[in-house]
């Protein structure tokens, strides 16, 4: 039974009814979470002025439409669990969303009209007679649209005309998707792993009229291709690509006509991604180095390299307006997220604020590189609160999920109340994570979990050895993926962490590749290098149950009832074990899938780790 409901045979996790005893304080930490905020807004190519973007406005993630031309926004969605997939057609006369059930990400495609629907009608199939499932990818044309839908038979790809009955363009058993609609509506990009490997993806453009191959490209084992989009210029039907032939991410211009491709050497560190300028002369690209972000413009006539003005910080996402507008969404560790804009001339300013009160800025981060034994440096980002003593502080050390992402140098509610209630703050780039080139991204394959914690335990006895963590009051936490690593760092480094926070996790492996979702399993038998009937003792070997004999520190799990990725049921053996044992632990559950999207249910779970930390650790 779910726990909100006020029923369950484990441990309750106690939620309080503040975190802090001066109202200053508790409203501060709050304001973090309850400051609206917007992503970059997406616009109809011949349309521009009509564009949606998610925001949090009504305290659940939602889908917007704003009229640029009127200064108008309208909420298109209202769910109780929120909506976070939507798209907007060419001609910015209709929206596209997800409609999923409670946060199971398992549902289909439907539309309405950019300026609404009557009150009391329910929106339209978008995409007749394509199949249910979770998304794999969306392109919307003029005439032509095409979604990928992902369940247990694998991967299907349909494509529709003129809104007329789907048509089955492709289908396979392995993970893949819909990765990019040519301007003409001829060809279609798809992502595929027909060999087996759906971390390193081969790409395939199809006929649209027929669903033939027209070309395809893979780079080899290890090596993946990653479609961006078509030239945005009718008949043009270059393709931008990231490829990772050099050791990372990089990009290259694939010109479908010719069947030619052209490397863009750029003369950065760390890896790039890009999207096209509007007359298809420029691309603009996104550089992360060291968790941090640039902007460039890169001239694909010249070759010239142009560095834009922006402060330090992460961006999230960029795009470019038809009169040559960069927009992009950005923050830093300090200051809460922001939508700008930059103009030709090189002025600046904000393009949406949504309504109601500012967040409150929270600390820097500081750069840590950490010498880890055959592997070179283990990136760090570190924090400690403003105001605090010297000396060792009780810390928290977050892990990241994925594994595939990083933390980086971006704005953090969840960071901030840590730091307001006196713990100092470690993110931990581990293996594993994406921006440090491919060796460091695919160190993990064959033995997850396990060799990710190797970097932890590193960072850890830096933290200590500095005299800035205390070793007696050090806990680990993270979601999803970082969920997973806290339980088993939990069970495999127990004389390290005095308590543990697990969200969203994978517990038992087992169990949960036996009940999460296709594109799910096909991600771990790339990165196990098979399924648990080929490889079962590495199963074992990484899974966080093999080692809950071995927890001694008290953990605080939460799960989402409908989780498709992380599902409830392998959580529950691994809290049966711990039962059996009498072991200090409790549990909160909730009513969503993979994370929350409503503000409020986000505010009280953090509230709940934070209280069970203090008491955890006596404080």
């Amino acid at each position: 039974m779910r726990q909100d409901r006020g029923v369950s045979k484990h441990p309750m996790a106690e939620v309080p009814d503040a975190l802090f005893a001066d109202a200053e304080a508790e409203a501060r930490w709050r304001d973090r979470f309850t400051a609206a905020r917007v992503s970059l807004p997406r616009w109809a190519h011949d349309a521009p002025d009509r564009n949606l973007y998610l925001s949090n406005s009504s305290g659940v993630w939602e889908v917007y439409a704003w009229d640029r031309a009127t200064g108008t926004h309208r909420q298109v969605t209202d769910r109780p669990n929120g909506t976070s997939y939507a798209a907007i057609g060419p001609d910015g006369e209709h929206i596209w969303w997800f409609a999923d059930s409670d946060g199971n990400e398992l549902g289909t495609w439907v539309n309405e009209l950019f300026a609404g629907r009557p009150s009391g009608e329910a929106p339209g199939p978008a995409m007749p007679g394509s199949e249910l499932g979770y998304p794999a990818g969306i392109e919307i044309g003029r005439t032509v649209s095409a979604v990928g839908v992902s369940n247990d038979a694998g991967t299907t790809v349909f494509v529709s005309h003129d809104g007329g009955t789907a048509r089955v363009v492709y289908r396979d058993e392995h993970d893949g998707g819909v990765a990019a609609l040519s301007r003409d509506e001829t060809l279609l990009a798809i992502e595929h792993s027909e060999h087996g490997d759906n971390r390193h993806p081969a790409l395939r453009v199809l006929s649209v009229a027929d669903g033939s191959t027209v070309a395809e490209k893979w780079d080899g084992k290890g090596k993946g291709l990653d479609a961006i989009a078509f030239s945005p210029v009718q008949g043009d039907q270059r393709l931008l690509v990231l490829h990772e032939r050099h050791g990372r991410e990089e990009l290259l211009v694939w010109d479908l006509a010719t069947d030619t491709e052209t490397e863009i050497a750029l003369d950065l560190p760390g890896e790039v991604t890009a999207d096209w300028y509007p007359d298809g002369s420029a691309i603009v690209v996104v550089h992360t180095h060291e968790a941090r972000n640039t902007l460039h413009r890169y001239d694909l006539a010249t070759g010239r390299l142009s560095q834009l003005d922006t402060p330090n910080g992460t961006i999230g996402a960029a795009a470019v307006r038809p009169d040559g507008t960069v927009e992009y969404a950005w923050s830093n560790a300090a200051r809460p997220p922001v939508v700008r804009a930059q103009y030709s001339d090189g002025t600046e300013q904000v393009l949406l604020e949504p309504p109601g009160h500012k967040a409150p800025p929270s600390a820097e981060l500081t750069d840590v590189f950490v010498p880890a034994e055959g592997i070179g440096n283990v990136h760090a980002l570190y924090a400690r609160p403003a105001g605090a003593p010297d000396g060792p502080l009780p810390t928290i050390f977050t892990l990241h999920g994925g594994p595939h992402s990083a933390d980086e140098d971006r704005f953090s509610a969840y960071r901030a109340v840590w730091l307001d209630a006196g713990f100092a703050v470690v993110h931990v780039n581990y293996r594993g994570s994406t921006g440090y080139g491919s060796a460091w991204r695919d160190a993990i394959e064959g033995r997850p979990g396990l060799t990710e914690l190797a970097d932890v335990a590193a960072v850890h006895a830096w933290a200590v050895e500095k005299g800035l963590a205390d070793p007696a009051r050090c806990v680990v936490n993270g979601a999803s993926w970082g969920g997973y690593l806290s339980l088993l760092a939990l069970g495999t480094q127990p004389q390290l962490w005095a308590a543990g926070i697990a969200g969203v996790p994978v517990a038992d492996y087992l169990a949960a590749y036996a009940d999460e979702m296709e594109p799910l399993r096909a991600f771990d038998r790339a990165l196990f290098g098979g399924s648990p009937d080929e490889v079962p003792e590495r199963y074992v070997e990484c899974s966080p149950i093999t080692y809950v004999d071995q927890v001694r520190a008290p953990v605080l799990v939460v799960a989402g009832e409908n989780d498709p990725r992380c599902p409830i049921q392998q959580i529950e053996n691994y809290l049966e074990r711990l039962a059996v044992r009498h072991a200090a632990y409790e549990v909160y559950r909730y009513d969503a899938g993979h994370g929350s999207l409503v503000v409020a249910e986000t505010i009280k779970q953090i509230a709940i780790e934070v209280h069970f930390v203090r008491r955890a650790l006596g404080l």
